[in-house]
């Protein structure tokens, strides 16, 4: 929905600002979730719902946020399929709008926690002296 257009459109502004640098400030970012026991690798192999593949990409933290943000959309469009489903009779059982919107919900959450994770990471590069 718009909440997660919205938080693309952060990532993308704080990557363009950060230049080259992004990928260091992200994954001093991630480092910190990783380190809480919250992570996007965490979440992908533990129960499926950001995927369990591990890619490949040119940027590594820059590859992970894109595809982690199409799966959370990807899961935010069945969430909606299924309660639109569920709304109009179409067959759609109770317990699986549910569970499609739980999906959603957790991953909307953890694409939040990450992107005030990064938010954090850049100000505090910031406000570094050199």
């Amino acid at each position: 929905m718009t909440g997660i257009s919205n938080i693309q459109a952060q990532f993308q502004a704080a990557a363009q600002s950060l230049g080259n640098g992004a990928a260091g400030a992200a994954n001093a970012a991630s480092g910190s979730a990783a380190a809480s026991g919250v992570g996007l690798s965490g979440i992908g192999s533990s129960s499926g719902v950001l995927g369990a593949q591990s890619p490949s990409y040119d940027t590594p933290f820059s590859g992970v946020l894109r595809d982690a943000i199409s799966k959370t959309q990807q899961l935010d469009d069945q969430a909606s399929h299924a309660v639109t489903g569920l709304l109009s009779g179409q067959g759609v059982d109770v317990h699986s709008a549910l569970i499609a919107t739980e999906k959603s919900d957790l991953a909307f959450e953890m694409m939040l926690a990450l992107r005030n994770k990064a938010v954090g990471a850049y100000q505090q590069l910031m406000g570094m002296q050199f």
